[in-house]
């Protein structure tokens, strides 16, 4: 799924318009259908009030919408304007006169706080006040309408997108949005609904097809594009009857140092797990035994040095090489680092202390060979790319460290994001209870994994961070997120591959039986 930005969304809206010859007001109409029918569907006719909070523009006339079919259909509604400003939109207008047509309970005016209504827990609140349209953070009697209304338990139903929230644009004043429960959203979800500092107040989200112009959204360069269950099957690459260990390549993990051999042994699991047909570990002495006995499957050379790596020197031939994971920060290791980055053509990923030796060794950085997938958490990238002032400023720096330097950025997070130039990927999958020592060695070993396959470099970072984030998920249907631990994650692989391609009802049944 494509993921647009609000001008790219209102041309969609003029073309749309304009092909299939009808109005504006249709539009909004069509929109407004397919929220009451979300809605109705939850409700059931429920005699629960229903409190609608439209602004003057037109998401104030997708609630007018709302509220109107609402009434005909006998529901307990009660609409109000915000009336901020003396600006109305033209469809605003047109279905306040409507609604009017309907009901002896006229739209309330709201001119100030003595007009702020009281609000029971079990009451639904609609917030239809501002749009992917607003164009300033708002402020006085409107800010506090928008408290008022996040300090009540009732249940915040956003319309496109939370009041006071830019669809694209860094947040300004985190006290003046809405924090919605759950937000409906026309066509396609908006890129503020997936960045740390923003998404909390979105929570959860339906996308709404309203009929927007299909060759526009399919020709259009979005600003992202979402990863789901429908992309990651387009991604996988089947077996072959005849093929055998050679045709999936041969993984090599270099990590861990002493007190961190786990890391290597995480890393070298998970990269048999995603499908490598060999996989050799490069680790210190110290590691030798450790890794023969918890990976017997593997092939393992050691460092001539007992505690950390001082020499990368192997002499076999990777289709794919993983590299950092508890390496440690030794002076040797750097060095050794620098001998390994100038074998450019092996496909490589980059991560952990690997990462920390570059943001701290400039020549290594010089060095870095092209198409290199690096994997960094927060810490680790604002190391590599520096400070920022917020998520888009972010991903701005990110977009131009991967084009300066020609490498695919893995940025870990609740939504991980991909980044490539100046294209983005969103990852769907993955819960908090991911967010435990050795997720990141996994996923370092499944991307090795997907590239000792022959994945490329991109698709093999974005179908890895789906399988593992996915394999996350089924573990914590399994067992909660508290307890999940990286060698859950690694175990679960195996259900994610089988889980990629099963039906929805088999995946839902499956997970009711474990939990």
């Amino acid at each position: 799924m494509k993921i647009f930005s609000a001008e790219q969304l209102y041309e969609a809206d003029k073309i749309t318009v304009e092909k299939q010859e009808i109005t504006t007001e249709a539009l909004m109409e069509r929109a407004g259908i397919q929220i009451f029918q979300w809605l109705n569907r939850r409700l059931n006719g429920a005699p629960v009030p229903i409190r609608i909070f439209c602004g003057i523009g037109n998401n104030g006339g997708d609630g007018l919408v709302l509220g109107r079919l609402m009434i005909e259909h006998g529901y307990n509604v009660i609409v109000y304007v915000v009336n901020c400003s003396d600006k109305r939109s033209k469809n605003f207008l047109l279905n306040y006169d409507r609604i009017k047509n309907v009901t002896k309970k006229w739209p309330t005016l709201m001119k100030g706080e003595a007009d702020f209504p009281e609000i029971g827990s079990e009451d639904i609140i609609v917030d239809a006040i501002f749009g992917i349209g607003l164009n300033r953070c708002p402020g006085g009697w409107v800010k506090k309408l928008i408290q008022y209304l996040n300090e009540s338990k009732a249940f915040k139903l956003a319309i496109d997108i939370p009041s006071g929230l830019y669809a694209n644009l860094p947040l300004e004043d985190k006290e003046a949005v809405l924090k919605a429960n759950h937000t409906l959203t026309f066509q396609t979800p908006k890129l503020s609904f997936f960045l740390p500092e923003t998404a909390p107040f979105v929570s959860n989200f339906d996308a709404l097809e309203i009929g927007l112009d299909i060759e526009f959204l399919q020709t259009t360069e979005p600003l992202a594009q979402l990863i789901s269950k429908p992309e990651a099957q387009r991604f996988y690459k089947p077996r072959e009857k005849f093929d055998h260990k050679g045709t999936y390549g041969h993984a090599l993990i270099i990590a861990g140092s002493y007190g961190k051999i786990g890391a290597a042994v995480l890393s070298t699991t998970s990269a048999f797990r995603i499908g490598a047909g060999m996989v050799t570990a490069f680790v210190p002495k110290c590691g030798y035994n450790i890794l023969q006995t918890t990976v017997p499957e593997a092939m393992v050379i050691t460092d001539k040095e007992e505690e950390f790596i001082s020499e990368i020197a192997f002499d076999i031939e990777p289709s794919a090489i993983g590299v950092g994971m508890g390496l440690g920060k030794n002076k040797a290791t750097v060095a050794a680092l620098k001998v390994l980055f100038q074998k450019k053509d092996i496909p490589l990923v980059i991560d952990a202390d690997a990462l920390n030796n570059i943001s701290e060794n400039k020549d290594l950085l010089k060095l870095l060979p092209k198409n290199s997938v690096l994997t960094p958490h927060p810490g680790e990238l604002k190391r590599l790319i520096g400070e920022w002032k917020n998520d888009y400023d972010k991903l701005e720096k990110a977009k131009k460290f991967s084009e300066k330097h020609e490498v695919v950025l893995v940025i870990k997070g609740a939504y991980t994001i991909t980044v490539f130039s100046n294209k983005l990927y969103i990852n769907t999958t993955g819960n908090p209870g991911m967010g435990t020592a050795g997720s990141g060695d996994a996923l370092s070993g499944v991307i090795t994994g997907l590239l000792s396959q022959g994945y490329d470099q991109l698709l093999a970072s974005v179908f890895g961070v789906y399988m593992h984030g996915r394999a996350g998920d089924i573990a914590a249907g399994q067992m909660g997120y508290e307890a999940i631990m990286a060698g859950d994650v690694i175990d679960n692989l195996s259900e994610a591959y089988i889980d990629l391609f099963a039906r929805e009802e088999e995946t839902t049944n499956n997970s009711a039986e474990k939990s």
